[in-house]
Formats: structure tokens, sequence, C-alpha cells
């Protein structure tokens, strides 16, 4: 699947979950960045992720994610 394509659909989890769209979406993106996103939503994101593209992420998954370019490349991976 296309980076853009899957930035689009983490896009729509992340409109979904912190209720707004106050953000543009790019590889050196992190949760600082984004107004809400914080430890809880951020556990929120990564299960609606996981439930949108039909994958599971494992831990090491987890430790490489440092931006949003990263968490492309890891679903990528996965899919």
């Amino acid at each position: 699947m296309e980076g853009t394509v899957i930035k689009e659909k983490i896009k729509d989890v992340l409109v979904s979950i912190l209720g707004h769209d106050n953000f543009e979406m790019y590889d050196e993106l992190t949760a600082a960045d984004v107004d809400g996103w914080d430890s809880l939503s951020h556990m929120m994101i990564l299960t609606k992720i996981e439930e949108s593209f039909n994958i599971k992420f494992k831990l090491r998954d987890l430790n490489k994610l440092k931006n949003m370019g990263t968490l492309v490349a890891v679903i990528q991976s996965k899919i």
C-alpha cells in the first residue's frame, strides 16, 4: 500500500480520536506536534490503527516508532 494512502487512513484515525484536524501530515510529525495527543490517546490511536489496517503491533514495532514516517514504514512492513 502506498504511503500517501496509509497517511490518509492514519489521519482519519487521528481526527476520529482527537476530534480535530488542526495538524499537517508529514513524515517528521510526532505526538508532541498535535494538540491532545497524549499517552492515553496514543494507545487509543494505535489500537484504532491496528483495527483499520487489520494488523497487530508487537513491542519491537512500537519501539521503532519515532514519528509519522516510521509509523508508515512499520505499517507497510505488516501489510
